[in-house]
């Protein structure tokens, strides 16, 4: 386990990475016969580059790629980015493209159309002419998907981090504190224990507001009695953890203990189901049908999990819906749960990431319904 109080050695900027991902990257825009790429959401950009800032894009043909900034970033920039031609911007970063001929014309140019504004993308057309521009998110969202041992560890230690800030919080929550107040005690102590920020801002829903499955920290005061649900991650060099727990403050009642346990075997018997190969549907399917068995499958009104990794939210979902098949590499969340109106709510989640032959548990905090 690494040390918390220092940032462990890994990073996600080298350059032998940097070439593995760059060729996945353009071997994909052959296969969709793609002369250019621009990627232009941040969290992409900085999986291709390791730039931290805020302002950024990158221009990949098939054999050049450039990373364009802004101003502000002149000496960060040389000293994060690997690989890439960096070009700076005085002003705004879409004509940099034309005034450096990045792009010839005549060509298919990929863009993440999920990614970018109407104004953005007839700003584009305007600047660079005779150009055809094609959707081409996937590209980076397949690649992506599967992370290698660096990125396992570093979403490994951002939940670490997530795992220690739970039991720092476990001795704050009484009865008479505010939902508001335990949420602000998370966001700190993620700092505190070396995360760059919170992955979404933390849910804290006690009582009857644990049966909305995204309720936002209330200055609802917590009373003895209810079940509080906790659900927050982290972001660590880039990557995401997310974490599920719920708690009860006081004896619960006797049909909240029921729940508990039903979530808890529900989500132990998709966690035991998930291997290289399967359908995630399938998983979906295990813990859905036990809740049903158990008569609250009304009452499971969401999708099982997702992707995680440079975003806490990626495009795989763990659904009935679902068409994916997870790989050896995939992480992603389970998090079955289950929402009685009026009466509250119980969700646990956990981060897991997929192996050939099963899945290792990144999240580590006790299951085991803890009383307060």
């Amino acid at each position: 386990m690494f040390p918390l109080q220092k940032r462990h050695r890994i990073t996600i900027s080298n350059l032998s990475m940097i070439h593995r991902r760059l060729t996945a990257v353009r071997t994909a825009m052959t296969e969709l016969r793609l002369q250019a790429l621009l990627v232009t959401e941040m969290a992409h950009v900085r999986y291709l580059t390791g730039f931290s800032g805020s302002s950024g894009l990158c221009v990949i043909t098939p054999e050049k790629q450039f990373f364009i900034t802004d101003r502000r970033y002149k000496s960060q920039a040389p000293q994060e980015v690997d690989g890439f031609t960096i070009i700076i911007a005085k002003q705004r970063l879409f004509p940099l493209i034309t005034e450096k001929s990045l792009i010839p014309k005549e060509v298919r140019i990929g863009f993440e159309s999920e990614y970018v504004s109407v104004a953005d993308m007839k700003s584009l057309k305007k600047l660079l002419p005779g150009r055809h521009f094609t959707p081409a998110t996937r590209i980076l969202e397949t690649v992506t998907a599967v992370k290698d041992d660096g990125e396992i560890a570093l979403i490994r230690y951002a939940a670490q981090i997530t795992d220690k800030v739970f039991k720092k919080i476990l001795a704050l929550i009484r009865p008479g504190i505010r939902e508001c107040d335990i949420a602000a005690e998370i966001s700190y102590w993620h700092r505190k224990y070396g995360a760059e920020c919170d992955a979404f801002d933390p849910i804290v829903a006690s009582g009857e507001r644990g049966a909305l499955p995204h309720a936002r920290a209330s200055d609802k005061i917590i009373r003895r009695g209810e079940m509080v649900v906790l659900d927050f991650g982290c972001r660590y060099c880039g990557y995401h953890s997310d974490l599920t727990r719920t708690i009860a403050v006081g004896k619960p009642s006797v049909e909240m203990k029921k729940i508990y346990k039903i979530v808890f075997e529900a989500q132990k018997k998709a966690i035991d189901t998930v291997h290289n190969g399967v359908a995630a549907r399938s998983v979906d399917a295990v813990a859905r049908k036990y809740i049903r068995q158990a008569g609250y499958g009304r009452y499971f009104i969401h999708s099982l999990g997702h992707g995680l990794g440079i975003q806490v939210h990626e495009p795989m979902r763990l659904s009935a819906l679902s068409t994916a098949i997870l790989q050896t590499g995939n992480v992603v969340t389970i998090e079955p749960g289950i929402y009685i109106p009026g009466g509250g709510g119980v969700r646990i989640e956990d981060d897991i990431v997929v192996r050939e032959n099963g899945c290792d548990v990144l999240t580590t905090s006790s299951k085991e319904l803890i009383i307060v």
